[in-house]
């Protein structure tokens, strides 16, 4: 199937970019495209112009600054899987990139693409939540900041203004008692995940101090699972206190039915990456 007709233009600055995206109907931004050109292929989105940002030098690069570690939004997922700044710096970024996609896709895809499809069984709009990273984005009004948890509202919807372009993310580089832990199901390695789970937590000794446990693919967005951190911090891992956390998952996730698992399966597979990546931060994971 080929796309309806579209307008082009490759842009040469932001400025240009948004004034595109002021003025045309229905534009659309595209860097990498594995996500945007299948869409327009299958006929599923008809917009009246492809602004082209992938020529802008400003959206790229990876940058330690401080505690932060800054990546551009046209970063491509392999540049992130092979920089060893960001498997020192965001260790649980490092574990998520190798289930995006595969190589092919990997080498053309952005991370700022990514970010801002939000798709709900996506790895990175998780990794950015689960870590309470910052969005740089920029529009009319100029450059402002967006926290990853304000920033996905629903599938496929961002709080990105319609003039607004994505310019990097500002992910906290990792503390040394902060300890981390990824997983999700999926068909096969580089699928869309049924379910996954992106952790972080602080230690004190072997208590959870804090405990930030995101779970994607069982929700239109990224979800915080509140109610089962809040069962587990203060705590030793136990099998009274792991239990706790897995049944307050029932307040924290109201899974969706679809073709690759209902409710009720998306529910308990995430109680059963729930107890893994607990007992592996916990560092009783062989006894699972």
């Amino acid at each position: 199937m080929k796309p309806y007709p579209f307008e082009y233009t490759r842009v040469s600055s932001l400025e240009e970019a948004v004034t595109l995206l002021q003025r045309e109907d229905e534009p659309r931004i595209i860097a990498g495209g594995q996500s945007l050109v299948p869409i327009l292929a299958m006929r599923l989105a008809a917009p009246s112009r492809l602004i082209d940002i992938g020529g802008l030098s400003a959206l790229r690069g990876i940058e330690r600054r401080g505690d932060v570690l800054r990546i551009g939004a046209l970063a491509r997922h392999a540049e992130v899987m092979a920089s060893a700044e960001v498997a020192e710096a965001v260790p649980l970024l490092a574990r998520a990139i190798s289930h995006v996609a595969h190589p092919a896709v990997r080498n053309r895809g952005t991370f700022g693409g990514s970010v801002c499809l939000a798709d709900p069984a996506a790895e990175l709009p998780a990794v950015c939540t689960a870590l309470g990273a910052t969005f740089e984005v920029f529009g009319s009004d100029g450059l402002r900041t967006i926290p990853a948890r304000e920033f996905f509202l629903d599938i496929y919807e961002t709080a990105l203004a319609p003039d607004e372009i994505l310019v990097a993310a500002q992910l906290p580089v990792a503390c040394p008692k902060e300890r981390f832990g990824f997983e999700e199901i999926a068909r096969r390695h580089g699928d869309f995940a049924i379910v996954g789970l992106a952790v972080r937590a602080r230690m004190e000794g072997t208590l959870f101090a804090e405990l930030d446990l995101c779970f994607f693919g069982a929700s239109p967005r990224p979800v915080l699972a509140q109610n089962a951190a809040r069962a587990v911090i203060g705590q030793e891992l136990t099998d009274e206190t792991q239990q706790a956390a897995v049944s307050a998952l029932t307040a924290d996730l109201d899974p969706q039915e679809d073709a690759q698992a209902d409710a009720e399966m998306r529910l308990h597979l995430a109680g059963v990456l729930l107890k893994r990546r607990l007992a592996e931060i916990a560092g009783k994971e062989r006894q699972q």
